[in-house]
């Protein structure tokens, strides 16, 4: 044991079981097949973050996702994620996404999203866009469904949402993505897309 853990560094349950002792949460375990998860509350929020495995029929990819149910107050959406070659490409060919003003920050993300004014506020935010730009892959949204085989939210209650391929154990950046969930959360209350009220629903 001591040497696949110098090997390969310690387990998502060592990391996950320390992230919540630091920050307060609680760790939970569902049984020997369950899903291991970190829970925090957040005021009257619970952001969770947990695992989910995808098949393609050819292999199976685990995926990190932090989700987190709020009331929306205005129905605001957005989609951040990393620019890319394609997304450049895009953008020459005159696909529109939201500029924050810091040329800097506009040109390493796509943003989209309606309520133009208020999400290009949101993302203004000096502290939220040190703590995206401490992530090394992201793509950050609000969902009002999670799909065919996710779960359904009650009206007027959307899903703060990340995820990404592989399963993060750099203890640093997930308690940065907790902060960052915390600071969207409370920068929405504060613009007028969100009530800081419990959604009043749980997340499996």
């Amino acid at each position: 044991m001591g040497f696949a853990r110098e090997f390969f560094g310690p387990g998502r349950k060592e990391v996950w079981s320390e992230l919540s002792r630091l920050i307060g949460a609680d760790y939970v375990e569902e049984g020997f097949f369950g899903k291991n998860k970190v829970m925090a509350r957040v005021k009257e929020w619970t952001i969770t973050l947990d695992t989910y495995t995808v098949s393609t029929g050819k292999a199976t990819i685990t995926y990190t996702r932090m989700r987190a149910p709020y009331v929306n107050k205005d129905g605001i959406w957005f989609k951040i994620y990393k620019s890319g070659f394609f997304s450049e490409l895009g953008k020459r060919l005159g696909m529109q996404d939201i500029e924050t003003g810091f040329p800097e920050f506009d040109t390493g993300y796509i943003i989209k999203g309606n309520h133009e004014a208020k999400v290009r506020e949101l993302f203004s935010k000096t502290s939220i866009q040190k703590l995206i730009e401490l992530q090394p892959r992201f793509c950050l949204e609000v969902k009002d469904d999670e799909g065919w085989f996710g779960e359904d939210f009650p009206e007027g209650v959307d899903e703060l949402y990340f995820s990404v391929a592989g399963i993060i154990k750099d203890i640093e950046l997930l308690k940065a993505l907790f902060d960052l969930f915390t600071d969207v959360l409370e920068y929405m209350c504060e613009i007028g897309s969100a009530y800081e009220s419990n959604p009043n629903f749980e997340l499996e």
